[in-house]
């Protein structure tokens, strides 16, 4: 399937198509489209831009939408990895996460140094992947994480 989102991405716009491939659709196609793209001319699914089927509502981040509505949201370390996205994707509060600001930096250095965004998603996986292991080993319960956080990243 095809997953629709605006070019340049950033925080909610990397981190999602990690989430949609490790756990809502392995053979997902990403597509780059310019920010003011109508989404009724978009096939596929659109995601993280105006008038997209998934984006921010309320105090969520597109990811966070992403977790409950594919019934993701039982698993506490996607929620907390869903808070630490959502604090480095919208502008730093007073409750804002440490992990956040670090994020935050590195995407935005990766957004002024590879101008293509495939070639964004490949080297955010390992950092996504290093993420969901953090959120695993520091939540108290890691049923389905246990087994698969005790692999190594590697770089493909």
């Amino acid at each position: 399937m095809k997953w629709v989102t605006r070019r340049n991405i950033h925080v909610d716009r990397t981190s999602c198509p990690w989430l949609i491939r490790k756990f809502i659709d392995p053979k997902a196609e990403f597509v780059f489209v310019g920010p003011n793209t109508d989404v009724a001319t978009l096939d596929g699914h659109a995601f993280d831009m105006r008038g997209a089927e998934y984006s921010h509502e309320g105090d969520n981040c597109t990811f966070q939408v992403m977790v409950k509505r594919h019934g993701l949201d039982s698993d506490p370390a996607l929620v907390k990895l869903g808070r630490i996205i959502r604090d480095a994707d919208l502008p730093p509060s007073r409750t804002r996460r440490p992990e956040a600001a670090g994020l935050d930096t590195i995407i935005r250095g990766l957004q002024l140094s590879v101008p293509d965004d495939h070639d964004k998603l490949i080297l955010v996986r390992p950092l996504y992947d290093a993420l969901d292991g953090y959120t695993s080993r520091t939540t108290i319960t890691h049923d389905r994480r246990v087994a698969s956080s005790q692999t190594t990243l590697r770089v493909d």
